[in-house]
């Protein structure tokens, strides 16, 4: 079951793409939305960084409500997705096919968030890269929001083996074991529709609320507040999601070593 080190390389294509493209309701698409405005502290026409944005679900809802949206990936599938969905509701966004740690744009954001429990793809060196791409493409001042979902505190207090669901037609099974040796969240997913069968395999690295906490202040983000979901309930050991709002207080400092 053991993902490669570049799993996500090719892993966001095919059914995996319809799959998340209809995985949740517009209800939490829209409540998420909120959440980013009210934590970001932003007003309407404020330039946004949505990285990595997937298909653009979140983009889309903020640019529909007034906001100036880039969005970053490295999926060519998923950024097609979103493409299509902007041109459905009618709204611009700038989409960027890159690498999430390649952000060039040097404090140009009023906000930056990175959804979808996306944190930890990479080994240490490169999350901790990450961070400090965020923090150089946010303005002085500016606040960043994480979504660290995938912690020791909110996976192994509900861990399963195996789980399954359905959407639009679309069953999504997976098999999942923790390595405590590296650290990480190993996963094979199975998605199934009529007669097309696509399985495919990813790794997060867990950390605990503590170790992320360290690496955005090493990256020059001073922690606001951390909740345990969008509708802003304090963090706790057992919450459905960790979601840290940050704040750009001084350029990233430069790695140990």
């Amino acid at each position: 079951m053991k993902a490669p080190s570049d799993w996500w390389n090719g892993f966001f294509s095919g059914l995996v793409v319809d799959f998340w493209r209809t995985a949740l309701p517009p209800e939490v698409t829209a409540a998420e939305a909120a959440f980013l405005e009210r934590h970001l502290a932003v007003s309407e026409g404020a330039r946004l960084l949505d990285v990595p944005c997937g298909h653009g679900r979140l983009s889309v809802e903020l640019a529909a409500r007034g906001y100036r949206l880039t969005g970053v990936d490295l999926s060519a599938e998923l950024l097609d997705a979103a493409r299509a969905d902007a041109a459905a509701r009618g709204v611009d966004v700038v989409w960027r096919q890159s690498d999430m740690r390649d952000l060039s744009f040097p404090e140009k954001f009023n906000g930056v968030f990175c959804a979808g429990s996306s944190f930890g793809y990479f080994d240490d060196a490169g999350d901790a890269d990450f961070l400090r791409a965020v923090a150089g493409a946010l303005k002085p001042g500016a606040r960043f929001v994480l979504d660290a979902s995938k912690l020791a505190e909110t996976i192994f207090p509900a861990f399963r083996e195996r789980h399954s669901l359905e959407r639009g037609g679309l069953l999504f099974e997976a098999e999942n074991r923790y390595d405590p040796v590296t650290g990480r969240y190993e996963n094979r997913y199975t998605l199934t529709r009529g007669q097309e069968v696509e399985t495919r395999v990813a790794s997060h690295r867990i950390y605990t609320l503590s170790q992320v906490l360290e690496m955005m202040r090493a990256a020059g983000l001073s922690v606001v507040s951390v909740h345990g979901a969008t509708d802003g309930r304090p963090f706790a050991l057992g919450s459905p999601g960790c979601f840290v709002v940050a704040q750009r207080t001084a350029g990233p400092r430069e790695p140990a070593g």
